[in-house]
């Protein structure tokens, strides 16, 4: 049983991180120089794959790695 809680923990702690991570990241404002400015939405979509996928990655890493036992 603490080997399962351990997992939940794991699992936990990775879904958190890669939401905090990957949410403002993915609406992050581009502009040319130094004027801010809002991405076209496009970019914006393009943005959201990369970064929830990388997210998706991470806690895929984390729940296969915890099922290892590593």
């Amino acid at each position: 049983m603490p080997k399962f809680q351990g997992l939940l923990r794991i699992s936990r702690l990775a879904i958190t991180a890669s939401i905090v991570c990957g949410a403002s990241s993915a609406l992050a404002a581009q502009g040319p120089g130094i004027e801010a400015g809002t991405a076209s939405p496009l970019t914006q979509s393009v943005m959201a794959i990369l970064v929830y996928g990388a997210s998706a990655a991470v806690v895929g890493a984390g729940l296969i790695g915890a099922l290892r036992g590593q």
